[in-house]
């Protein structure tokens, strides 16, 4: 072979061996304070809460990168403890303890796994809809506690109920059938609002439900609709016939969908939504089960967030619990299952957290991440080789600790006073929700931030969704004249319809009116380094496609000359 067809070799190999090597993940730094390398690894499986879902799988995508192989499958809460207690899984994830019983009279235990309940995230359930008022989607909803739980047990049926008109005062909307949308599926989402409801209104909800306490599977009647998984209440409530809908979901999905919640009437007398600010001031109320010696360590009593006074909190703001086996004999683990679940849940209550509010959750105060490393302790306890050693909560970088202070969230510190139009009888405010920024007269707060730079709970460095002109419609006042009363709206796009049957938007046009589509955001994102790698491979390869059909047409020009 001639030199310069070696030269040509040479370079095609370089770049073929080069896609391995520079596409392959760096040693990234893994938080654990050292250069050790890193320990051996099984992939874990673990199912449960919808609820947690959308930040339990970008914690997946992160520690993928560290070696660690973790697969979850968001099936309902009530699925993921049945799965852990058939030794399905390797974890499960709750919003509820197991009960003993459930409501249908099934045992809905552990089945005899050793098991421990380990705080992971928390957050607010989140009430989102859409209302449409000539094709514009209103953004800033008010309901109080008690019109919430009257649409959710059939008593009010319309947006023009007085009810609602009232919570906006006196802002009326057009006459257009609610139809509520709940879980089909064994849901702690469910539970939590059904909690919630039985504890606050037990006169409005227990006679729909029939009883006292709290359900997993929503009782459905009238015009409700039932959908598995918060995803798809979600996508129901925002697809193209989803007008006049509301459903509750976690405040990460409508977050994350660009899409409205209802602002809350609190029993400080102010409606907010559930950000990472108004869930941290909410929690800061919630007791926590401390008995070690009690299989409910750790597990939540939430009526004094229910009722909290303060202007900022959150009604309905909770915790979700990793659901880990602790048996020494448990049939399903190994030591490498076990440092797995071990270093993935120091990622998850640490560098993680810091993600939970651009993620439309609110992140762990200290004293839960200390209480969660003393839950990771007992699987070194159930296997001595598992290697904890520098996982504790001093290397954590958690945007609601105070240092020296584990009573104290920094987030419930910084937290601003609602703007004064939220204040009940004022307002309401023109400023869109579902954009996780607080609404506030004052500064936005700016000392929780992401790594790059921009606030927590603005993770794609937006400030709020306002129409064309700038401003929110509230009600029919500010979309033309409409009569809430009396006027007919198409069940599709929210429009009113004339007397010819054509929507005030068309109407002498000859067009229709397209409806307003949500944007997913993107969750994932590119490993650092990638650029670099790629594109060093890409000149190499560019490199080579320019050189060596050049030097083949030279070599045969060269054979043919010689041949003459």
């Amino acid at each position: 072979m001639s030199r310069p067809l070696r030269l040509a070799a040479a370079l095609l190999a370089l770049s073929m061996f080069a896609l391995p090597v520079l596409s392959a993940p760096a040693q990234a730094d893994d938080g654990f304070g050292d250069a050790t390398p890193r320990a051996a690894y099984a992939q874990i499986e673990g199912s449960g809460s919808t609820w947690s879902e959308v930040i339990v799988q970008q914690w997946i995508s992160d520690v993928d990168a560290l070696g660690m192989k973790v697969t979850y499958n968001g099936g309902g809460s009530s699925q993921g403890r049945k799965n852990f207690a058939q030794n399905v899984t390797d974890f499960g994830i709750s919003e509820i303890p197991y009960p003993g019983v459930d409501e249908f009279g099934n045992a809905d235990n552990s089945n005899g796994r050793e098991f421990a309940y380990l705080p992971i995230v928390a957050g607010g359930t989140a009430f989102t809809y859409q209302l449409k008022i000539g094709n514009e989607l209103v953004r800033n909803l008010r309901l109080s506690g008690e019109t919430l739980t009257k649409i959710f047990t059939g008593q009010i049926t319309d947006w023009s109920d007085p009810a609602i008109t009232a919570d906006n005062n006196g802002r009326a909307f057009p006459k257009l059938a609610i139809t509520p949308v709940v879980r089909s599926d064994g849901s702690g989402t469910t539970a939590q609002l059904t909690t919630w409801m039985d504890a606050e209104y037990p006169s409005i909800w227990r006679p729909y439900f029939g009883k006292s306490g709290y359900t997993s599977y929503y009782p459905r009647k009238g015009r409700m609709l039932a959908q598995s998984g918060s995803d798809q209440v979600m996508n129901t409530i925002s697809g193209f016939a989803g007008n006049g809908t509301i459903g509750y979901v976690e405040y990460a999905y409508p977050l994350n969908k660009d899409y409205p919640v209802v602002k809350v009437l609190n029993d400080g007398g102010y409606y907010v939504e559930p950000t990472q600010y108004n869930v941290a001031v909410a929690l800061t109320q919630a007791r926590i089960n401390e008995d070690r010696s009690s299989p409910m360590y750790l597990t939540q009593i939430l009526d004094g967030v229910y009722n909290a006074q303060d202007p900022r909190a959150y009604p309905l703001s909770s915790y979700s619990y990793m659901i880990i086996p602790t048996g020494a004999s448990d049939q399903r683990m190994t030591t490498a299952k076990r440092q797995t679940l071990g270093d993935f849940m120091y990622y998850s209550l640490c560098e993680g957290q810091a993600k939970a509010g651009p993620y439309g959750y609110s992140p762990l105060p200290l004293n839960l991440v200390q209480a969660g490393f003393t839950q990771l302790a007992r699987l070194k306890a159930a296997d001595p080789a598992v290697d904890i050693e520098n996982r504790d909560a001093t290397r954590c970088n958690n945007p609601t600790f105070v240092a020296g202070d584990l009573k104290q969230n920094k987030l419930a510190q910084i937290a601003p006073q609602p703007a004064a139009c939220d204040k009940q009888g004022e307002g309401p405010c023109g400023t869109a929700t579902g954009t996780g920024e607080p609404s506030t007269d004052g500064e936005q707060p700016t000392e929780a931030a992401t790594e790059d730079g921009t606030a927590t709970g603005d993770k794609n460095g937006k400030n709020g969704k306002a129409s064309a002109s700038g401003e929110v419609p509230a009600a029919s006042e500010d979309v033309g004249a409409v009569d809430p009363a009396t006027t007919e709206v198409d069940p599709v796009t929210g429009e009113a319809v004339s007397a010819d049957g054509t929507t005030a938007a068309t109407a002498g046009t000859g067009a229709t009116s397209d409806p307003i589509y949500a944007t997913p955001t993107e969750l994932s994102a590119s490993r650092p380094g990638d650029g670099r790698a790629f594109g060093a491979l890409a000149a190499l390869e560019l490199l080579a496609l320019i050189l060596v059909p050049g030097l083949l047409i030279a070599r045969g020009v060269r054979r043919r000359g010689g041949a003459r």
